[in-house]
């Protein structure tokens, strides 16, 4: 069964930086698309930042400039390294993955960023 665990969320001042992570697991196969949605409370999930095996990026226009996502195919693991945070970053950050042969989404169970002004 396919598992993708984050990290590296928590509690940021306006200005500050945070890097999340993700493994995913469970796939004989390597993952395809990797990346980043997040959730704001009352909103609707939306796109952060994804990468493909071929490493081609793609950045909502909200954080570019700010965040960078970088993946490691083969070990199937990606982090988004987030800088100068704002308040409006507040949201529960989810990482997701698509793998060979497969067009099925995965997502992990979410972790919270916080940024406080």
């Amino acid at each position: 069964q396919v598992r993708l665990v984050e990290s590296g969320g928590g509690l940021v001042q306006s200005g500050g930086s945070l890097r999340l992570s993700c493994v995913a697991s469970g796939s004989i196969f390597s993952t395809r698309v990797m990346g980043w949605y997040r959730q704001a409370s009352g909103k609707e999930r939306e796109l952060v930042a994804e990468i493909t095996s071929n490493g081609v990026i793609n950045y909502a226009d909200s954080v570019k400039g700010r965040f960078t996502i970088s993946s490691d195919a083969a070990e199937n693991t990606v982090n988004l390294q987030m800088n100068s945070l704002k308040p409006e970053d507040t949201a529960v950050y989810y990482c997701t993955a698509l793998f060979q042969y497969s067009n099925q989404r995965n997502w992990g169970q979410g972790t919270q960023v916080t940024v406080s002004s």
